[in-house]
């Protein structure tokens, strides 16, 4: 007989901890801004390649939004302001 022994192990993420790190950046589709615009800026901006910006474009061209990044609030936040100022509409959720 094989007997193994595993020991549980409990992690405990505090509120603080999910909230952090559990924001998107929104992209969403406005009747303004060209494909090209959208892509440059999102690479510029978010570090996109360039077929990652491609898809964010579409999808928001036919969803009406996209999350183009997650990642902390502070992390995303000079990012937003970026695409906002870039005159895209965006938003931390």
């Amino acid at each position: 007989m094989i007997f193994s022994h595993q020991e549980k192990t409990q992690t405990t993420t505090s509120t603080e901890e999910l909230l952090d790190d559990g924001c998107h950046l929104i992209l969403y589709n406005d009747d303004v801004n060209t494909f090209d615009h959208v892509i440059e800026t999102l690479i510029s901006v978010c570090k996109h390649t360039y077929d990652q910006a491609e898809q964010c474009a579409i999808i928001v061209h036919f969803k009406g939004k996209c999350d183009v990044k997650s990642g902390s609030y502070e992390k995303l936040r000079p990012m937003c302001l970026a695409l906002l100022n870039a005159g895209l509409s965006a938003e931390i959720e």
